[in-house]
């Protein structure tokens, strides 16, 4: 391992690696390594118009790292979008993303073509940002006087009158931020991708690793975890 929660490179991997311009130097002294995250943007898109996935990792495992870029360049902007709903930090998004394209590199050999590419790179990404979770657990305490003053009255007409408090209203998009951050790493990560995702238990499972039947048990658990969540914040509002 190189930095806490990275993947370190080998000499070869970090020589290839070097030529994809994905830099495994901090974002504090180098903000713009992701920028534009390819090296030579005109190739990648060549080679990726030219061959589908399955002949760019064949590619890749020969030794052309001109086809990895044009991976990275394919699902970079789905990667960075998956990131984006675990982390708060641009600069930890940074990190993730670069972590999943650094281990999809090293793991290649494991893809072995009986689903999609694709699948199997988000599979990756799930586990990276679940790792993210576990390894960068925060302080996950919110009180009712952290809410702004719409999140406070869209909680109030939630609690009179929950099926007339707008789901769509900003406010209530903010709250449930707030309460995502709240919850454990596993809890997190059930409702993210059951609620926000809309993946259904067996996408899920097929995600994380989980069987069907665990992932039930989870996000049981996992909206209980987020009620309580909910109810300590209104109780704060009488304290």
């Amino acid at each position: 391992m190189g930095r806490a929660g990275t993947t370190a490179l080998n000499p070869c991997q970090a020589e290839a690696f070097g030529g994809l311009g994905l830099r495994r130097e901090s974002h504090h002294r180098n903000r713009g390594w992701l920028s534009p995250f390819v090296v030579n943007a005109e190739r990648a898109k060549s080679v990726l118009v030219e061959r589908n996935d399955e002949e760019l990792v064949a590619a890749v495992r020969r030794g052309d790292t001109a086809s990895f870029e044009a991976l990275v360049r394919k699902y970079q902007p789905r990667i960075f979008a998956t990131a984006r709903r675990y982390a708060r930090r641009e600069s930890e998004v940074e990190d993730i993303v670069q972590e999943v394209f650094i281990k999809a590199y090293q793991k290649l050999d494991t893809f072995r073509g009986d689903a999609p590419f694709e699948h199997w790179l988000m599979r990756l990404a799930v586990r990276t940002c679940y790792d993210f979770l576990r390894v960068h657990q925060r302080n996950r305490e919110h009180h009712f006087s952290d809410l702004s003053e719409p999140e406070k009255d869209w909680l109030d007409r939630f609690v009179a009158e929950p099926d007339q408090a707008p789901e769509n209203a900003e406010a209530a998009r903010t709250l449930v931020k707030r309460l995502l951050e709240m919850l454990s790493p596993k809890a997190r990560l059930v409702i993210t991708l059951l609620e926000i995702e809309e993946r259904s238990v067996k996408e899920i499972a097929a995600l994380t690793g989980w069987s069907v039947s665990l992932v039930k048990v989870r996000a049981f658990r996992a909206r209980a975890e987020m009620r309580k969540c909910l109810q300590k914040l209104k109780r704060e509002q009488y304290l």
